[in-house]
């Protein structure tokens, strides 16, 4: 089975986690490595505003200062002892010589190419893009993300957070899914999660434990819809459908206000 994985380059995590995995169970054929330019912070921002409107945005900045200056530091620390782990486990399955190419945007005519080159069964999706069908399409199996939130009631940025902020507890997890046109709308392969501390846990560890914490389930999977063996998720219909944003400071404030209060 061959893959190909798309990554950011400051992703450490995806580029060396995930591509080490990859490697372990398929030949992972190559990787794209993602080099943002400066000005697609600009779109993100403009895109935020848009949703969320001025004070959603700035609740949103209020969020990042505070996230800095409270749980980045320890969150560091984590990535860094989780990545040890993951190159420690994986270290027979050395991305080294692995072909990559770095663009500014996986939709770019080079990155097409790239990864047509490779004749993927599977590429995985870690990254912020929507990516086109002419990319998605490639690969013999599909395109498939690990989104953190459960689909479809958290699709977009961020689910874990707004499902924790929501006390929507049962759906505090990460989904499998094949990337089609939509955004997070595509065939669901599986749901996974694990037994997270709200309290103890910031989002992003969650959303990072969600995906690490069940390698195994996944690779499973990868290989059973290589087999032939899978079937998607059958989503009921009547289930609400949600386009979520960036983490904001007083949803926050005010469940952790209430859940300390409970407990």
């Amino acid at each position: 089975m061959k893959t190909v994985l798309i990554c950011h380059k400051e992703a450490h995590l995806s580029y060396y986690g995930i591509g080490h995995w990859l490697n372990s169970f398929s030949e992972l054929a190559g990787i794209v490595v993602i080099n943002e330019d400066p000005s697609r912070k600009r779109t993100r921002i403009k895109k935020e505003l848009k949703r969320s409107g001025i004070f959603g945005l700035i609740d949103v900045l209020l969020f990042r200062v505070y996230y800095k200056f409270f749980k980045a530091a320890r969150d560091s620390e984590k990535d860094k002892k989780l990545l040890n782990e993951l190159t420690n486990r994986f270290k027979e399955n050395s991305i080294e010589d692995v072909p990559r190419i770095e663009v500014e945007t996986p939709n770019a005519e080079e990155a097409r190419k790239f990864i047509e080159d490779k004749s993927p069964d599977f590429t995985i999706a870690r990254c912020k893009f929507l990516l086109k069908q002419a990319v998605f399409d490639i690969p013999k199996f599909g395109t498939y993300v690990f989104h953190p939130g459960i689909c479809p009631e958290y699709r977009n940025a961020h689910g874990c957070f707004w499902a924790i902020v929501n006390n929507d507890y049962e759906r505090v997890g990460m989904t499998m899914l094949r990337i089609d046109k939509g955004i997070d709308t595509g065939p669901v392969y599986g749901y996974f999660s694990y037994d997270y501390d709200p309290m103890k846990e910031s989002h992003i560890e969650i959303q990072n434990r969600v995906v690490f914490d069940n390698l195994g389930a996944i690779k499973k999977k990868i290989l059973e819809v290589f087999e032939g063996k899978a079937k998607s998720v059958e989503v009921d219909k009547n289930r609400k459908s949600g386009v979520w944003g960036q983490p904001q400071l007083f949803p926050y404030l005010r469940w952790k206000w209430r859940y300390k209060g409970k407990y």
